[in-house]
């Protein structure tokens, strides 16, 4: 038997009957994704698997170098093969890591290869990947396609032109891909040059003349409303934790006059700056009816060195440990008591704030949106068996897991569809746990429902892209 067989992780007759008959069927909407909408709208056809699956690939760049692989094989100047020989040599040294289990999942769904990966298979592994990639329905658009990804959702500057979703839209009638609204360089006063040149591309792309900080927020307010006009309904910041620093328009304005004037802000000026942009941008969002999501938790490049000789996104970063909880109530709090908070995501990265943030967001639910706040999936370092199961507890035994928004990819590889999979499995599989233990009923509509609900259906209600997707062909 293959490693990757039609029971993979679904240790119980209950759970293999929920996985098969209600889960594995249903359609993705992934509503956080890093893949380039111009790889779309160009329907790239990859010409080998280092490309499709270990271009930019950090996650797997971080066990390699664990691993003792030299930085020339990750990121560096070797050949695209030499660097999958150097990968296929690292996975069994993955056991137990979740790349062990993607790795395999991917090979199997996408090249219907059943090999264990490791340097003795690896040759066989790429040429027959190559074939398929050459000759086969392994495009971007065939691969969504082929995963019946109804809707995706990228990630987005709001100095982007759109062009390229604007092709996808005029030429596309399986799918539909949306732009989001990540305006994170906005906030990096604390690095005036490069916050000056993203001032400037903001210049260009809105038409407004940027001299004062009334101005700055009108170019904003500009391409939140042209991302609106392209079909965008999801705002996105990545950050430490939810800045909450009471400050006003007039400080806000100074500290972004600093700023400009080439000094860049302190800690405290950068916080208080954040602070204001966060409930501006959040009020812009609520309304337009928008879904705003708060990634908190992450510690960016954390070796300095690395960033400067290889950039960031790179394989640096790691879980952070800021309290995150009393910011994120006065957050919330703040635009609850002006009637102004938009429906809202927060993916927490450190597990030990699972319970604090999910309790955290019940005190904003209101109707009549069933799950206003959600909790969000496991993330980054979280997007595991492990990490989802906690991720999954913590709602259930806090709140409303019936009403979860379910899974994403949030991922850079086209390989990375699985995901959900491996999601649908870990979900069923624990479903199926409490009903083979008497914990919950053995009632087939019930449980149906409630698996599908958090497989697609809770998704397509909560992000109202449920027109296009019902639209479009199954």
């Amino acid at each position: 038997m293959d490693f990757i067989h039609d029971d993979f992780l679904l240790k119980s007759a209950t759970a293999r009957h929920l996985y098969h008959q209600y889960a594995a069927a249903e359609p993705i909407l992934d509503y956080h994704s890093h893949l380039s909408p111009r790889d779309i709208a160009e329907d790239r056809q990859f010409k080998n698997l280092f490309e499709i699956w270990l271009e930019g690939d950090h996650y797997k760049w971080r066990a390699m170098r664990a691993n003792g692989v030299a930085e020339r094989f990750c990121t560096g100047d070797a050949s695209p093969y030499e660097k999958f020989l150097a990968w296929a040599g690292t996975v069994p040294a993955t056991l137990r890591n979740p790349l062990y289990h993607w790795t395999h999942l991917e090979l199997k769904r996408y090249f219907n290869l059943g090999t264990l990966l490791d340097k003795n298979s690896a040759k066989a592994v790429w040429d027959s990947a190559n074939e398929l990639l050459q000759h086969g329905d392994l495009t971007t658009r065939q691969i969504l396609r082929k995963f019946k990804v109804r809707v995706l959702c990228t990630v987005d500057d709001p100095c982007d032109d759109l062009r390229y979703h604007q092709a996808i839209s005029a030429s596309e009638n399986g799918f539909r891909v949306y732009p989001t609204f990540r305006p994170d360089k906005a906030f990096r006063v604390e690095l005036s040059a490069e916050f000056n040149g993203w001032v400037e591309r903001l210049e260009g792309a809105s038409n407004v003349n940027i001299a004062t900080f009334a101005e700055f927020l009108e170019a904003l307010r500009c391409r939140h409303d042209y991302f609106h006009e392209n079909g965008c309904r999801l705002s996105d910041h990545g950050l430490n934790y939810c800045f909450s620093e009471p400050c006003s328009e007039e400080l806000a304005s100074c500290v972004f006059a600093k700023a400009r004037s080439g000094t860049p802000a302190t800690t405290e000026e950068t916080e208080q700056f954040a602070s204001f942009l966060l409930l501006f941008f959040a009020h812009l969002d609520a309304k337009k009816g928008w879904i705003k999501q708060l990634h908190l938790g992450a510690r960016r490049n954390g070796n300095t060195r690395m960033l400067r000789e290889i950039g960031p996104d790179t394989g640096y970063d790691n879980i952070g440990d800021w309290p995150q909880v009393a910011s994120l109530c006065s957050f919330l709090d703040n635009l609850d008591r002006e009637h102004s908070l938009p429906k809202t995501i927060v993916y927490n990265l450190n597990p030990a704030d699972n319970y604090a943030i999910a309790t955290a967001i019940g005190s904003f639910q209101q109707g009549p949106t069933a799950g206003k706040v959600q909790f969000g999936s496991g993330w980054w370092f979280l997007d595991q068996k492990e990490g989802i199961e906690w991720q999954l507890n913590a709602l259930s035994h806090t709140g409303l897991l019936a009403n979860f928004v379910g899974m994403l990819t949030d991922s850079r590889s086209f390989m990375s569809f699985p995901r959900h999979e491996f999601f649908r499995r870990v979900l069923c599989n624990l479903v199926g746990e409490d009903v083979e233990n008497g914990e919950l009923p053995n009632d087939e509509a019930l449980l149906g429902g409630f698996v599908k609900n958090i497989c697609f259906r809770n998704a397509e209600r909560y992000l109202e892209f449920g027109a296009d997707a019902r639209r479009l062909p199954t």
